[in-house]
């Protein structure tokens, strides 16, 4: 799995347990609908870590908890 796939899965799965949509988070977070969708469609091959920490401010999380997830532990990313 690419870096920019796992990056997307794990957005997904925090507008899924929040139940808010991606659009929303755009809203809330102040990043531009465009982006989000650019990485979600693979258009934006290297998401910024200001965009990132952005979403993370969305989210009401940090970049730590961002990427402590089970999906970034996996040796076999590419970038």
């Amino acid at each position: 799995m690419k870096t920019t796939e796992a990056i997307t899965k794990r957005i997904l799965t925090l507008c899924k347990e929040r139940n808010i949509t991606p659009n929303k988070l755009g809203t809330i977070s102040g990043v531009e609908p465009s982006t989000i969708t650019s990485i979600f469609y693979g258009k934006s091959k290297n998401p910024g870590i200001v965009t990132i920490k952005q979403l993370c401010d969305g989210f009401e999380i940090s970049l730590t908890e961002f990427f402590n997830d089970k999906i970034f532990d996996n040796n076999d990313l590419d970038d």
